[in-house]
């Protein structure tokens, strides 16, 4: 009896750990990605637009997508024909689609709004999944969601307040990323069960690389990638340490703590997203973004103790 008492516990804790690391990589993926915001900022004083900055992302990128795909597709079994425009699609509405609409709203909005609005993706996907998916969503996530929602309009409060000619234009472009990224997160879910994240998400990419690359080349002129030498160096950290490590890490915790909990982890973005800013833009920290921060860290924390996967 109490070699099962013992087993059970040890299970617990196992189980425990295991979401907690799910969860910890979700966070770390989402301050990454994140970070993107300012660094397209900082190539947006080079006078480049969002589809020069988008296709050096992704010439940066496409080398490390395109070796693990080729790995992958080595070690394992042919892609079915379904599951293969099933990753076309994935590629161009989750990853070129959302990120084409937020580098082109990130030309007419600030960081702050920016951020605010693509946080709204964890109501879509929870939503989406009450609605269709018939999942139960518990009530601490929805507590969690709230109470991280409020610090964000706290955090972003004088961005919303501020305002331009085109604030409209960028807040509609980023909306529409924000819900592309959402089905994405919802396909995907399903399919990274079938075929593992790492698969899927090389493929993926490959695709929407492609997408952006071949995009630059129809509507801009060749003599755009020649750029000065800070361009080429935000664009690989834009391309690596923005694409590549989130994507995988976002990949990874949907796969281990589902697509609901990984995009609310992802609520930490914002707050990263504020100190970066203050310390890479000099944009300054008020009392009411320090209290939205807080905010933000209690609805993680609520989040992070809920045992188990979460539906």
């Amino acid at each position: 009896m109490a070699g099962m008492e013992h087993a059970t516990t040890t299970d617990a804790h196992g189980s425990r750990a295991a979401y907690l690391g799910g969860l910890a990589i979700a966070i770390g993926g989402a301050v990454l990605f994140s970070t993107k915001a300012i660094v397209a900022k900082l190539l947006y004083r080079y006078q480049l637009d969002a589809v020069t900055v988008i296709a050096f992302r992704m010439l940066f990128s496409l080398p490390v997508f395109a070796v693990i795909a080729l790995w992958t597709m080595r070690r394992g079994p042919p892609l079915r024909r379904a599951d293969a425009w099933r990753l076309v699609g994935l590629g161009l509405v989750g990853y070129y689609l959302s990120s084409f609409l937020d580098f082109l709203g990130l030309q007419y909005i600030t960081v702050g709004l920016e951020r605010l609005i693509l946080f709204l993706t964890p109501t879509f996907v929870l939503l989406a999944s009450a609605l269709w998916l018939k999942q139960r969503i518990g009530r601490r996530q929805w507590l969690s969601l709230l109470t991280a929602y409020a610090g964000i309009v706290l955090v972003f409060w004088h961005d919303l307040r501020g305002g331009g000619s085109n604030v409209a234009l960028g807040s509609l472009l980023v909306l529409g990323s924000a819900l592309a990224y959402a089905v994405y997160l919802l396909a995907s879910g399903e399919m990274v069960k079938r075929i593992g994240s790492l698969r899927l998400v090389s493929y993926a990419m490959c695709v929407s690389s492609a997408a952006c690359i071949g995009q630059f080349f129809v509507l801009r002129p060749a003599a755009l990638l020649v750029q000065p030498l800070e361009v080429y160096g935000l664009s690989l950290v834009n391309g690596i340490l923005c694409t590549v490590m989130p994507v995988f890490m976002t990949m990874v915790a949907v796969q281990r703590i589902g697509a609901g909990a990984a995009s609310q982890a992802g609520m930490i973005g914002p707050v990263s997203t504020l100190f970066l800013g203050a310390v890479i833009l000099s944009e300054p920290v008020t009392s009411w973004q320090l209290a939205g921060t807080a905010l933000v860290l209690a609805g993680i924390y609520l989040l992070s103790n809920v045992k188990g996967k979460v539906t």
